[in-house]
């Protein structure tokens, strides 16, 4: 949800504006921007900083401007596009919107629901997976640009039940991790476990010796997909009780 976006976008201008000075707005409003959502939208109406990553021309008939428009998550394109408008002192609005980029995912990527209609019924019939598989992508996909913590073998059930991660259950990890950062917990064969929040940064996970460097917000690998290292006590290798 937090990952940025690519949209192809149909902005119609409600004057006559010259390539000139819809060029200049575009380009100032290109990096980070104050946007208030729009009235119809599932958010507060305050003002907040998103980011327009590049916004191009893609071409032009008069009033009507395609564009490609990438930006952070949370941007709303039709604010956008009215805003461009208050600007210009014309006005305008989003005619038609389709995003091509979610975070690692583009339009390539995308298959039709009878795909996967017929995907699903292959292998209901005759148990054929490789249509299903066509369609389907692994979990792991969705974590592509998040930073990622790889524990060990002995770490992952106790993760599975809901246990935070300590510093001792941890093989390796990403640089530049921060404190609150979003990141994956992973297994050494790339096999996503969980989702947590970081207590520490990479620097204090490398030069700690204990503690909790992970708190554990989400579960996604089943229990007992990795065997139990449970030790009498109520403690387990990676510290949690």
């Amino acid at each position: 949800m937090q990952t940025g976006k690519e949209y192809i976008c149909l902005m119609r201008l409600h004057g006559d504006v010259s390539d000139e000075k819809l060029l200049e707005a575009i380009k100032l409003f290109t990096g980070q921007i104050y946007q208030i959502p729009p009235v119809r939208s599932s958010v507060a109406r305050k003002p907040r900083i998103r980011t327009i990553y590049y916004a191009e021309i893609i071409e032009r008939n008069g009033r009507d401007v395609l564009m490609r428009v990438a930006c952070s998550g949370g941007t709303y394109i039709r604010k956008y596009c009215y805003d461009l408008g208050l600007y210009l002192g014309c006005g305008a609005h989003m005619q038609e919107l389709r995003r091509t980029k979610a975070g690692p995912y583009d339009e390539g990527d995308s298959v039709t629901l009878l795909d996967v209609y017929e995907a699903v019924k292959l292998y209901k019939e005759n148990g054929e997976e490789r249509a299903l598989r066509s369609v389907i992508q692994p979990v792991e996909t969705t974590v592509k640009l998040l930073p990622k913590v790889y524990v060990l073998d002995s770490a992952v059930d106790a993760i599975c039940h809901g246990a935070d991660l300590a510093v001792v259950g941890i093989s390796k990890l990403d640089e530049k991790i921060k404190r609150g950062d979003e990141v994956a917990i992973m297994t050494l064969k790339g096999e996503l476990v969980a989702f947590g929040r970081a207590q520490m940064s990479t620097e204090e996970i490398l030069e700690s010796s204990k503690g909790i460097a992970v708190d554990t917000e989400r579960v996604i690998m089943d229990r007992g997909t990795y065997p139990s290292v449970w030790k009498k006590g109520g403690k387990d290798f990676n510290g949690s009780t």
